[in-house]
């Protein structure tokens, strides 16, 4: 008796009588049963559109695009944009108009790197219509951004007046902060100063050696060639080594200048505390400079020579730079932004306070800071800055944790003999200080929390220059989506 299955054909794997075949569903509204059947939309991909669609017709109105090609075309001065191009040869170029849109919409939602926007520009209905599909590649979008890098930082100018126009800058109460900014810059192209050092002689002998073998090559080839044949070719291992050793000699002496300086600026601090005259002071800090060496650990990054190592917010450490900004407490406007290579803050309160009345020609009320910012120096300053512009300023004389309540206010006058830290201290812990820095951490905060999330964490420009360069259009990106959803809601 044969077994069960022996009856299956052996060309297939299961018994094709088994198998339920189901008959294709006709185009009636009725299923098998004579119930109504699911209606779905129609769907035909090859279908040929009779009538040319409208571009309009793309994005719904009030849509972020619109909102920055009506800025590009009826809000922003674009001169110096156009001011630049003077020559009339050569093959036109890209309208400003197109690219400044282009790019303005890619720092406001993320999207920064040239060759990113070129992809969006086709695969991005927002940007598609931005650039009218006209779809740049990446080298034009990427030259456009390097030549007129100035000209996009000074978008931050005028997006802050706009915002001001429409009444969200008050400058009654602002604070400033800084983060990190992770710099275009890989930690596993950088080294130290001793281990430049000990490198630069390695790279030297080798650099000996094939140039000594070069000139027994070439000895040889004009004993057997003649003597016609040129010399002067480089092997590529020479041009190579030759160009990493110009690197190295860079490097270093980039870190022994700033040894240098800063010996320099500490040795003539401690001559003037002495009470040393003008030529002691300058020669103190002559020989200071003279004599300095850098620290052994020291480093210096190829990539980017003028990034720096800085501990992020996560414990660990990258080559960052330090962005800063000073932002209005009303709508979370940037009111100034700047960025600088120290990994500290000290040094930066005055200058960013003075960068606010630059650009908006007044000084705010109120400034509240963390203790980053809180030195003698600073104190002095502020105090001199509040006698004489009425500005009065808020500076955490200690670091303490946002859950921490500070504590009540102590009775009685303040003691003649106070110190500047301890008078601070006490104005904090007034109902009004408490009031003001309490404010702080929910005015400037989440901006940076903003920017991060919504626009990137990274800097893409190399350079102190064209990162000082971005951080303001980044910032003007912000302030930008600030305006737009003001507008909106005014509409609304």
């Amino acid at each position: 008796m044969n077994s069960p299955s022996s009856s299956i054909p052996q060309d297939g794997l299961f018994d094709a009588s088994l198998v339920e075949r189901l008959e294709p569903v006709d185009d009636g509204l009725m299923d098998a049963n004579g119930g109504e059947r699911k209606r779905f939309r129609a769907f035909e991909p090859d279908a040929v559109m009779l009538v040319p669609p409208s571009l309009e017709e793309w994005l719904p109105e009030g849509h972020l695009a619109r909102f920055i090609a009506e800025l590009v075309e009826n809000e922003l001065d674009l001169t110096r944009f156009y001011a630049s191009h003077k020559k009339a040869k050569g093959q036109p170029p890209y309208d400003p108009r197109l690219m400044l849109r282009i790019v303005l919409y890619g720092y406001c939602t993320g999207v920064r790197s040239s060759r990113q926007l070129e992809r969006a520009c086709t695969d991005v209905v927002a940007l598609r219509w931005l650039a009218a599909q006209q779809a740049p590649d990446f080298r034009s979008i990427g030259r456009f951004r390097q030549r007129h890098l100035a000209a996009l930082a000074n978008v931050f100018l005028q997006a802050l007046e706009l915002c001001r126009a429409a009444g969200m800058v008050k400058l009654g109460m602002v604070a400033l902060d800084g983060t990190k900014l992770r710099a275009n810059a890989s930690r596993h192209k950088a080294m130290s100063y001793a281990r430049l050092t000990e490198k630069q002689k390695v790279l030297a002998q080798e650099i000996s050696d094939l140039m000594a073998e070069a000139k027994t090559v070439d000895e040889s080839e004009d004993a057997k060639f003649g003597p016609g044949k040129r010399g002067d070719e480089l092997p590529v291992e020479l041009a190579n080594r030759q160009a990493r050793s110009k690197a190295m000699a860079a490097a270093r002496a980039s870190l022994e200048q700033e040894a240098a300086d800063k010996a320099r600026v500490e040795a003539e601090e401690k001559a003037a505390k002495r009470g040393d005259d003008d030529d002691e002071i300058t020669g103190a800090g002559d020989t200071a400079a003279r004599e300095s060496e850098p620290r052994p650990t020291a480093q210096r990054n190829f990539t980017d020579p003028q990034a720096r190592i800085m501990k992020t917010a996560d414990g660990s450490y990258h080559y960052c730079y330090n962005a800063q900004a000073v932002v209005d407490a009303g709508h979370q406007v940037i009111v100034a932004a700047e960025l600088g290579q120290g990994a500290n803050d000290y040094g930066q309160l005055v200058p960013m306070v003075e960068r606010v009345q630059e650009n908006l020609g007044m000084m705010p009320k109120t400034l509240s800071a963390d203790t980053g910012y809180c030195s003698k120096a600073n104190l002095v300053e502020a105090g001199r800055m509040e006698a004489e512009h009425g500005t009065g300023f808020f500076i955490s004389t200690a670091r303490v944790k946002h859950s921490t309540p500070i504590p009540e206010s102590p009775r009685g006058r303040i003691p003649a003999n106070a110190t500047l830290g301890e008078r601070m201290a006490r104005k904090l812990k007034t109902k009004p200080g408490k009031k003001i820095y309490s404010r702080r951490k929910v005015i400037v905060e989440p901006v940076f929390g903003q920017i991060k999330t919504r626009q990137g964490k990274h800097l893409l420009l190399r350079g102190l220059q064209n990162a000082q360069a971005e951080w303001k259009l980044l910032a003007a990106g912000h302030n930008l989506l600030k305006l737009h959803a003001f507008r909106a809601q005014g509409a609304g």
